[in-house]
């Protein structure tokens, strides 16, 4: 699979994954496709962006190839869990 793929079966995931799961795979997205975190940190008011936030940005550092990898591999994992209603 690769990152393309990996994009388009991540949104055809029988059952919804845990909100930790989610939140790394919002993470290694957004540090495979624009960097480390470059937002500026949401209000106290703004639960779910301040977890978007800091699970982002709790991987900066991380080069975008290794996040792209380990991107592939995380969904892998959460297909495997949950399985997948495109195939």
């Amino acid at each position: 699979m690769d990152f393309d793929g990996a994009q388009v079966a991540v949104k055809n995931l029988k059952t919804s994954p845990s909100n930790d799961e989610m939140l790394k795979t919002y993470a290694l997205f957004k540090q495979a496709t624009v960097g480390d975190c470059n937002a500026a940190k949401p209000g106290m008011f703004d639960v779910k962006g301040k977890a978007k936030w800091g699970a982002w940005n709790d991987i900066k550092g991380k080069s975008q190839d290794d996040a792209k990898a380990e991107y592939i591999k995380h969904v892998e994992e959460l297909i495997a869990k949950y399985g997948s209603t495109s195939m």
